[in-house]
């Protein structure tokens, strides 16, 4: 409930204290039960585990304690700065890139010789192209005895494809700058193809490069009698060599669907057939950048599958129309009720990507020049690009700080629209639950406390932390102790903790009918895969089997 502004400070925060004390005991009963599943010993990070548990709840502890209504004092509080060090660093070493890379175009300008140079052709121009052909019509025989002369031969060879002159430059020298002196340096490092699932560890498929990281090539599959060393020659092996040793190389299956189609009847994977099995030269690294944020990619196997591959023999892989001519099922209306209930809402709509939530959600809400939407200057490119095509009118304020919101809240009332001086018909507030480029929660007690005390609407993006912060997983309401019916529009992704794809939008059941009639993500974009329906139910399954003690989950239904 939204606390009562009769109750003192102290009160609240003494309230806080012991509601987050009562949900500490339940998840240390939860870690007991963990441990004594055997799931202690399997603990990636049972070396820190007692260091990262004791950060976490100094972490809840200053927001749960910071008071809402004392928002001036936040500024300070909430906003790290970085170290100069570490700035000037980063600065110094951008300029040095960018000084070597000029220096290298001068060098290949003034010399004529670089790899992203075309060797120098000479263009025919039509008196050249006319000439060749009367010559050919007039003098055939003479040609024959002689051969065909040189410009003849600059012609059948000329290969406009090569030319820079031939065609107009799509991007100035300086617009593809960092693609070629920059990203071509360690494009080895991006666009890195995978060939397992992406969990903790993950294989990656070895690629080579002959001009400089400029292109990249995946190592082509491997014989059965050749990664065997079998039939190979010095030469190769030689070659092999550079890629198979190591202590992070190992080799992954690859098989033949048209020579093991009897092998997979049943639905594995599995081939029984040794001549058909190829190998490819995998790296095994440690996965960093994949949205794995609990662990469902690693014991998807065991979760999950079961009952998403039994969505298979029910349903289409797609429903190839929008949600509101053929795109619903009962599997978006159960993923839908279950969302509602999770987040103690009325109601809730999923959309098929969570870029586009916010891209098309925003405009439904915010359609005018006389709507004002008040934006952390830090939110994700999706809130900016969805706010840019509402047509609203846009004001940005200092990442998490309470007073400068507050300052601009009070400007808007008081001088309404610039032009008319109108008041503003909606004035929606946006933030993030976590900003992903950061790494920093919201300050949304603070926050939320602004737009309470001036009737505004609160859009929280929870596309990071929705089932990654709180006990029981409910995000940043949960996790800063911010009741869940502050915020107006919650929006979220099933892309991060669900193991899924696509987003989802939760508030009160109106809210929610006026975007299935008005929202263009509902109107005329596909519809959430009925398979992703079901992943998104599964995980939220193997959530409440994991907190099965907490009192979240006792009376949370799934059936």
């Amino acid at each position: 409930m939204i606390p009562d502004p009769a109750i003192t400070n102290a009160e609240k925060s003494v309230s806080r204290r012991n509601e987050y004390h009562h949900f500490a005991d339940m998840s240390t009963n939860s870690s007991s039960d963990r441990n004594a599943l055997g799931f202690a010993e399997n603990d990636p990070y049972q070396d820190v585990r007692a260091r990262m548990e004791k950060l976490a709840e100094l972490d809840r502890t200053r927001h749960l304690n910071d008071d809402g209504d004392a928002y001036s004092n936040t500024k300070d509080g909430f906003v790290e700065s970085i170290p100069f060090f570490a700035a000037i660093t980063t600065y110094l070493g951008y300029a040095v890139l960018i000084v070597v890379g000029h220096i290298r175009d001068i060098c290949a300008a003034v010399f004529r010789n670089g790899r992203y140079l075309h060797p120098a052709t000479k263009t025919p121009n039509s008196h050249d192209i006319a000439s060749h052909k009367l010559g050919k019509n007039s003098s055939a025989g003479s040609h024959e005895e002689d051969g065909p002369s040189q410009e003849a031969k600059a012609i059948q060879h000329y290969d406009p494809t090569t030319d820079s002159k031939a065609f107009a430059p799509l991007l100035k020298s300086w617009e593809n700058f960092y693609t070629r002196r920059c990203y071509h340096r360690i494009q080895d490092c991006f666009n890195r193809p995978i060939a397992s699932g992406p969990g903790a560890v993950i294989q990656m498929l070895e690629r080579v490069s002959g001009d400089g990281n400029k292109t990249m090539q995946v190592l082509g599959s491997q014989d059965a009698s050749i990664m065997k060393g079998n039939n190979i020659s010095a030469e190769n092996n030689k070659f092999l060599m550079k890629y198979v040793s190591g202590p992070h190389v190992n080799f992954v299956d690859e098989f033949d669907p048209l020579v093991c189609a009897s092998c997979n009847t049943d639905g594995s994977l599995d081939c029984h057939h040794e001549s058909s099995k190829k190998y490819r030269i995998t790296r095994q690294c440690l996965n960093l950048g994949s949205y794995n944020y609990l662990g469902l990619a690693d014991d998807w196997f065991s979760t999950c599958q079961e009952e998403v591959v039994d969505s298979f023999r029910k349903l289409s892989i797609s429903c190839s129309s929008s949600r509101q001519e053929y795109g619903t099922t009962s599997l978006h209306k159960k993923a839908e009720r279950i969302v509602a209930e999770f987040l103690q809402k009325e109601d809730a709509i999923v959309f098929n990507m969570g870029f586009n939530t916010n891209a098309t959600t925003i405009p439904a809400f915010v359609n005018s020049s006389h709507d004002l939407i008040l934006s952390d200057e830090l939110n994700h490119t999706s809130i900016v690009n969805g706010a840019r095509a509402s047509g609203a009118t846009i004001k940005t304020f200092r990442h998490n700080d309470a007073c400068h919101l507050e300052q601009l809240v009070r400007d808007a009332i008081v001088t309404g629209h610039q032009r008319t001086r109108r008041p503003w018909n909606k004035i929606m507030v946006i933030v993030e639950g976590i900003y992903s480029m950061e790494g920093e929660y919201c300050n949304l007690r603070a926050i939320s406390s602004v737009c309470r005390k001036y009737h505004l609407l609160l859009y929280l993006d929870e596309a990071h932390s929705i089932g990654a912060m709180g006990l029981s997983g409910r995000g940043c309401c949960e996790y800063t102790g911010v009741d869940t019916s502050a915020v107006d529009i919650m929006m979220g992704t099933f892309t991060k903790s669900f193991g899924g794809m696509g987003g989802y939008i939760a508030g009160k059941k109106n809210l929610i009918d006026f975007l299935r009639k008005k929202c263009s993500g509902s109107l005329n974009h596909n519809s959430l895969s009925p398979v992703v329906c079901q992943q998104v139910i599964s995980s939220f399954k193997v959530r409440a089997r994991t907190f099965i003690s907490n009192n979240y989950f006792r009376s949370f239904k799934l059936a």
